[in-house]
């Protein structure tokens, strides 16, 4: 194995385009677990008593002296996800130097019980830094597969290199997850990144298809309870392309909506109805619950994803939760997105952020972001006459947003941050985005009305959907077609906006330097096809010091 440290929607962005959302669902799919559904949650195994462990293995969250590792156990055939069933079931785990499991450094045992969904994790430490580790679980005389880990290099190391795989949004239905499968391939990574949306909540048909179900969600419901979040997540877990990528590398990840509802907030989301659907406390516990069970993610607050991991003094990476404590999206024409009053980070989070950037030693500030944080705006007023109009008018002075579910639609928590940045001199920070389905690489200005006479405070990189519809897939004309023109009008109207891909889906490769950082763009050739081939489309870098975003003409 490669080592990489060296020592020294509409994309659901664009409202006018978003699918229809259904505003009343049938009281009984709150309630519909079904032995049908769920056992469509496992793939085939034999009539046998043995364990098995049918969803693989994982790893994440790695740290200096540690990793977090996770397995679902199938201890009986009845005893599939969300059902509530099964017997209390030992599971040991074991980590090796070696993937022969001759050289075991560490080894202990937990128990799978039906309350967790028979999901278990192991918090193992006392591991050296920057070390390749393997790792299997085994129950009742079964071993799970074999997988690959890394542990972070120390605090004070100095690491001269760090390569990440960056994905977010895949929608089971719309088809394969090759991006998965080409980024497993790779033998350079240290860690991946998800950035959210990991699952969807729709029920089946419902969401982004180009008007085909490529395979079928289990259930088929739309997930509300416990169980049919927890059976949602066990059907991902069955993808061999997922399974394969979490068998090569840890995974760091940040949850988005659909681990929950669409445009969902702190009290509600679109995609649910108060009382038809239950509760959205209740809703919201659930996904939170089977979210913890089914990923290897150590939340470092209870009941959030926002926490904060090193890779020597080279990276500190800051995860975000904008679900937790955001306020309601405002309407898109709506000055409200200005009200001070409303948040997308919450207080106590976004004081987290801007005192941990603050402190920061490390050379590079990375922040996983889950939805965009550059302006996109469209409007033909120059900023002079636009900004005392919106005064007037009541509209948003940073213009109009056509997203007001990111940044845009909470340009007080923007501004207070950007702010923080220029005045500290908080340098080489870069925000890792997903969620609009398509790639940007993007200039964050202080002010985007006068860019790029006013100062950039950072840069984002936005890696597309793996699978999730982008432009292309709404309107349903062929891949490029759209962005051949809706790239040249989102640039003149965006001049931060260094590129953007309104069409394709793939992933980004981060790779990171002393002196730059680098996202590679990678495409797929057919998210239908279970043999999709991956091409290379474009290079970006933001270089040390200069907080801009330059085109690069190769990989790294």
């Amino acid at each position: 194995m490669t080592s990489r440290y060296r020592s020294s929607e509409a994309p659901k962005g664009l409202n006018s385009l978003s699918p229809r959302r259904r505003t009343v669902v049938k009281a009984a799919a709150a309630t519909a677990v079904l032995a049908g559904p769920l056992a469509a949650a496992l793939p085939a195994r034999a009539a046998t008593d043995a364990p098995a462990f049918l969803h693989g293995v994982a790893s994440g969250d790695p740290l200096p002296d540690g990793v977090l590792l996770w397995t679902r156990v199938t201890p009986t055939p009845e005893a599939i996800p969300g059902s509530g069933i099964g017997p209390d079931t030992e599971v040991s785990w074991v980590v090796a130097k070696d993937k022969a499991f001759t050289s075991i450094v560490a080894k202990g045992s937990t128990t799978a019980r039906a309350a967790s969904d028979h999901t278990v994790k192991a918090d193992v430490r006392g591991l050296a830094p920057a070390t390749d580790y393997w790792f299997r679980f085994s129950a009742g005389g079964t071993d799970s597969p074999a997988a690959r880990t890394r542990t972070a290099p120390a605090a004070d190391a100095a690491v001269s290199g760090l390569r990440f795989g960056v994905v977010s949004c895949a929608n089971w239905e719309a088809g394969y997850f090759s991006a998965y499968r080409h980024l497993a391939a790779r033998t350079d990574l240290d860690a991946w990144l998800h950035l959210g949306d990991y699952i969807y909540e729709y029920k089946s048909g419902e969401y982004g298809t180009r008007g085909k179900v490529v395979r079928p969600h289990a259930p088929a419901n739309e997930i509300i309870t416990l169980a049919d979040y927890r059976t949602r997540h066990a059907k991902y877990k069955t993808d061999p392309d997922l399974q394969a990528l979490h068998l090569k590398a840890p995974v760091v990840a940040i949850w988005d909506d659909h681990e929950f509802a669409d445009n969902s907030w702190s009290g509600g989301a679109v995609n649910h109805t108060e009382g038809a659907e239950g509760t959205w406390s209740a809703r919201q516990a659930a996904a939170k619950q089977a979210y913890f069970e089914w990923m290897p993610v150590r939340p470092a607050i209870a009941g959030t994803t926002y926490r904060r991991l090193r890779f020597g003094k080279l990276v500190d990476l800051s995860l975000l939760d904008l679900r937790s404590f955001r306020s309601q999206q405002a309407s898109t024409a709506s000055g409200s997105v200005d009200d001070p009053n409303r948040t997308i980070t919450g207080r106590a989070q976004l004081d987290w952020l801007k005192t941990g950037l603050k402190a920061s030693d490390t050379k590079w500030r990375l922040v996983g972001n889950s939805v965009m944080i550059s302006p996109f705006v469209i409007g033909s007023l120059t900023a002079d006459l636009f900004k005392p109009l919106a005064k007037l008018m009541g509209l948003p002075e940073d213009g109009i947003g056509l997203n007001t579910d990111q940044w845009d639609g909470y340009t007080d928590d923007r501004r207070e941050l950007l702010d923080h940045l220029r005045s500290n001199a908080i340098g080489n920070t870069v925000f890792l985005t997903g969620d609009i389905h398509m790639a940007w690489a993007n200039d964050v200005p202080v002010d985007a009305g006068t860019y790029p006479l006013s100062a950039s405070a950072a840069t984002e990189f936005v890696v597309t959907s793996v699978t999730s519809d982008n432009l292309d897939d709404i309107v349903k004309v062929p891949e490029g077609t759209v962005s051949a023109i809706a790239s040249p009008v989102i640039r003149a109207a965006n001049r931060h906006v260094h590129w953007v891909d309104t069409d394709r889906h793939g992933y980004g490769i981060l790779d990171i330097t002393a002196d730059r950082a680098q996202m590679d763009y990678y495409v797929l050739s057919d998210r239908t096809d279970t043999n999709a081939t991956s091409s290379w489309a474009r290079s970006y870098r933001t270089r040390s010091g200069t907080q801009k975003i330059e085109r690069t003409y190769d990989p790294v």
